[in-house]
This record gives structure tokens, C-alpha cells and sequence, in this order.
């Protein structure tokens, strides 16, 4: 997938634009260890394979917020701006996870732009909502609209 980068006076331009799909990511067994080891949540439907194995998922499952965190390299991925100093993750303005991603499971990103408008500071605000999918799945995993900034 080429990244589609544009240039920071030329952002309205990809407004309404859909990108992607982004690469496939594999969620590892290891990659959810680590993930609960940094955040502290290290819930058995996570981190026991075994147990999990017997729970209701099957299997165990990523956190819905690592799930989440992969968001941020599909998205640069993806899309990028040229002429900027900074970039930054805003936030979000809606956030569902839809289906549980079982380790071993791959998932990718597609995002569509939903708006860009100017603020403060020489900067242009960017609404994007986006689809983490997960393969073989009818049911996306995340659906969620998140906001970046870019200033020159």
C-alpha cells in the first residue's frame, strides 16, 4: 500500500478521501504480553493462554486498547504531511470495539478523512474515522474516530 502524503497548504484536498487498506499486522502472543506488562492489566483473558483457551473467547485476546494503540502505525502508514514541524495525536471522538481480536489474529486499518479545519498556531485539525479489521472476520475489531493536529 503506497502512503499517501500531501502537502500541509494542500490538506482540504484529501477531505472525504478513503485510504487503505494499511499492511496486515499479526497480534502475537508476545506483543499482548508486553502490552499488559506496560499498562499493568494483565486479566487472564489476555495473558493465560490456558485458561483462556477454556473462557468465552476461546482464546486469548488482545486488550481492546493495544488493539487501539496499533492504530497510530497503520495510520502513519497510511498518511502523512509534508511542510509541518509537529505532529500530534489529539485524541478521540468515538472509539467501539466491535469483535475481539484472538491472538494470532492479523488486523489492518482503513480510514477515511472526514474533516480538516484551521486552528490556532498555524495548524489544520484533522477528523478521520477508521476500521481496524480483523482477517477472516465479518466484524470489524475498532471503530473509531480520532483527531490530529499538524502545524508548520
Amino acid at each position: 500500500m503506497a502512503q499517501t502524503v500531501v502537502a500541509f497548504e494542500d490538506i482540504q484536498s484529501v477531505v472525504g478521501t478513503t485510504l487503505g487498506p494499511s499492511e496486515w499486522i499479526e497480534v502475537t502472543q508476545d506483543r499482548i504480553d508486553t502490552f499488559a506488562d506496560a499498562t499493568d492489566d494483565h486479566q487472564w483473558i489476555h495473558v493465560d493462554p490456558e485458561r483462556a483457551a477454556e473462557g468465552p473467547f476461546g482464546a486469548p485476546i488482545a486488550h481492546g486498547f493495544l488493539t487501539l494503540s496499533l492504530l497510530i502505525p497503520m495510520w502513519s502508514e497510511l498518511f502523512d504531511v509534508s511542510g509541518v514541524s509537529t505532529k500530534v495525536n489529539y485524541g478521540l471522538d468515538k472509539v467501539r470495539f466491535t469483535n475481539p481480536v484472538k491472538v494470532g489474529s492479523r488486523i489492518r486499518l482503513t480510514v477515511t478523512i472526514k474533516e480538516a479545519g484551521e486552528v490556532k498556531g498555524n495548524g489544520i485539525h484533522l477528523v478521520a474515522d477508521g476500521t481496524i479489521e480483523i482477517e477472516g472476520q465479518e466484524r470489524p475489531a475498532v471503530v473509531a474516530t480520532f483527531l490530529n493536529r499538524f502545524y508548520q
